[in-house]
């Protein structure tokens, strides 16, 4: 049935070129089960492992996972260095079969922020894969959308600072092209996991005409079906970016 409903949604004309998640969750699947929160991490793997398979499956060309924020290092430092191990961990285990699946593996965010370990494993994925044609999965990590914004900022300021921008060249265009997502387009569609009704800080600028979807379903649960489901919801909507159903019907 799976497979089914996979090859009707693979032949849509309107399936999402790029899916955007925030994968929320882990701490409370865990906590109610009185286990310790890396226990809803480490389950939530297997959900990862599931949303960028069905990825493949169905065509999707960008997969980007909120996978670690700024605010994150924050946290205890018992549990970001569970993370960080984790991390470095799944990579291991996940590389080769990302690169024989075709996929080309990407990270967004402030690299030069993590450990020395999980950077160096990151830049490896990035390079190994970096010919791969299939689907690009992007871990967005230490990441932030208010400080990759004011970074595109700083970095256009000091172009005129220094001549080599006029300040009347400053649009859109420009301001995309300083950002870590640069050569991604933007998410057709954002997923939230948990229930929790906000964006936090993942892709402000990048999600300005994105679908959004919220499901109350933890990260750790969220599997292939679940995420057939937000596709589905996605494929029933009518995107106008401004305009009114008339006109898209032109």
């Amino acid at each position: 049935m799976t497979e089914f409903i996979i090859e009707k949604m693979r032949n849509h004309p309107r399936l999402p070129s790029h899916v955007a998640i925030i994968m929320d969750g882990n701490g409370r699947w865990a906590k109610q089960r009185h286990l310790p929160r890396i226990s809803g991490h480490m389950e939530g793997i297997h959900s990862v492992r599931d949303v960028v398979e069905a990825s493949g499956e169905l065509g999707i060309r960008y997969l980007t996972l909120f996978t670690f924020s700024k605010e994150n290092w924050n946290r205890p430092v018992t549990e970001v260095s569970a993370l960080m191990s984790l991390l470095v961990k799944t990579f291991h285990n996940e590389i080769s079969d990302l690169d024989r699946n075709n996929v080309r593996f990407n990270v967004i965010g402030c690299i030069d922020d993590l450990p020395e370990v999980p950077r160096s494993k990151m830049l490896q994925g990035i390079e190994q894969t970096a010919k791969n044609t299939g689907l690009t999965l992007t871990l967005a990590l230490s990441y932030g959308s208010r400080y990759e914004i004011t970074e595109a900022v700083r970095s256009i300021g000091k172009d005129i600072a220094q001549g080599n921008l006029d300040i009347d060249q400053i649009n859109e265009s420009l301001i995309s092209s300083r950002l870590y997502t640069r050569d991604l387009p933007d998410p057709d569609l954002v997923i939230r996991t948990s229930g929790e009704l906000r964006i936090s800080n993942f892709l402000l600028w990048q999600i300005a005409y994105s679908e959004l979807y919220v499901t109350p379903t933890y990260w750790p649960d969220f599997r292939k079906n679940e995420y057939l489901e937000a596709i589905n919801s996605y494929l029933n909507r009518e995107r106008r970016f401004g305009k009114v159903s008339e006109q898209l019907n032109l």
